[in-house]
């Protein structure tokens, strides 16, 4: 039986259902996905642009307390009700992660959880 335990931080929001903010399994971190709910009021920030940043914020927030950092992201999803918007997300993501950037897969959907307009997990490789 792999060693699991369930990784869980003020700084980001609180899960909002039957999740765990990020599962480690061993060395591998699964990063549940984040919107762009502000921890501290569980509101979400207004506009696209703001909610990018916060989801980055969420996930790195939640890779602190997974032990880890955004560099140690190998994998990310990201969730757009707007393609239109993917240009901002790839300027946006550059102030967050550096070079080898993860390996990533971006995807339009009709809605998202709390009408977000950009929703992102990951995956992290910790040494352990």
């Amino acid at each position: 039986m792999p060693n699991k335990m369930m990784i869980q931080t003020p700084d980001a929001p609180a899960a909002i259902g039957t999740y765990s903010q990020a599962i480690r399994v061993d060395g591998t971190v699964y990063l549940s996905g984040q919107i762009g709910l502000d921890p501290s009021t569980m509101q979400m920030v207004e506009g696209i642009e703001k909610q990018i940043h916060r989801v980055f914020q969420n996930l790195r927030a939640v890779a602190t307390a997974a032990g880890g950092s955004l560099d140690d992201v190998v994998k990310l999803n990201v969730y757009l009700t707007d393609l239109g918007n993917f240009t901002m997300v790839n300027e946006i993501m550059a102030t967050y992660f550096h070079q080898p950037y993860p390996a990533r897969a971006a995807i339009g959907v009709p809605a998202l959880p709390r009408g977000a307009l950009v929703e992102m997990d990951g995956v992290l490789c910790l040494q352990d």
